[in-house]
């Protein structure tokens, strides 16, 4: 088993608790590699495009004759070889989007967080819902490595949110190089770049999968369904329809 240490609020050591077996996963370093090139490329548009000789404006007419000039043979000024001239093999603004099969991504997210507790940057904190200040989370962030202010730039945090205490996310977005997220945004990427991750406790006792989304069971669906009935067109023309009776009845009277 994975251990991984555990703060309380106040910057305590409580100890330590094991990675969840649905988070860890064995050494794929291959693997891992591709999902975070997969999920840099996402990140860029890839939209540059260049104008071709057909597209740039002016004349298509030959400069000069073909033979005759002393002059190597050229026709219209548009030729990429001229200045002004359209670009040959530029970028055509198409991009060719790199995609990961789900078994592959979740997996590759599994095996980022447990090189991250091997390593000893994954941290989980205890009851995050504590927190109501700013300066409660940078003194945290201080105990856990008490350098930051002497090279602050050569540190990076994530503070990782489950969904009982996104609001959390509003006191702690002021802290520099500290990244805030909810759980269910975790991936490979922002895993394996994120620096020390800080991971609210509460988040492993949800439900979750093998990619750390939060899950509903099928009970709790049925009981939200159950809770705001949807009056369908028949109900709405039937109660409109009595309406018009009581009121035609309390005419009559």
């Amino acid at each position: 088993m994975v251990k991984i240490t555990v703060y309380s609020a106040k910057g305590v050591k409580k100890g330590t608790t094991s990675l969840p077996s649905g988070l860890t996963a064995e050494e794929n370093l291959p693997l891992l590699a591709q999902a975070i090139r997969v999920y840099g490329d996402r990140k860029h548009p890839g939209l540059s495009k260049v104008k071709t000789r057909g597209v740039v404006t002016g004349s298509t007419r030959k400069i000069y004759r073909q033979k005759g000039t002393g002059s190597a043979r050229h026709g219209a000024r548009n030729a990429p070889i001229f200045v002004g001239g359209g670009i040959a093999h530029g970028p055509k603004g198409i991009k060719r989007v790199l995609s990961l099969p789900a078994k592959m991504r979740r997996k590759a997210f599994r095996v980022a967080l447990t090189l991250k507790a091997k390593e000893g940057n994954l941290i989980a904190i205890e009851a995050v819902s504590n927190f109501t200040k700013t300066k409660e989370i940078a003194h945290l962030i201080k105990t856990i490595n008490p350098d930051m202010e002497n090279s602050a730039n050569n540190f990076r945090y994530t503070l990782v949110l489950s969904e009982k205490n996104r609001k959390v996310a509003k006191i702690a977005r002021n802290i520099a190089n500290l990244e805030v997220m909810p759980f269910r945004n975790l991936n490979a990427e922002s895993v394996y770049l994120g620096g020390v991750i800080i991971i609210d406790q509460e988040a492993f006792t949800e439900k979750i999968d093998s990619q750390g989304k939060v899950k509903q069971s099928q009970k709790e669906v049925l009981q939200v369904k159950k809770e705001l009935p949807i009056k369908t067109k028949k109900e709405s023309k039937t109660s409109q329809t009595k309406k018009i009776r009581k009121v035609k009845k309390g005419a009559k009277k």
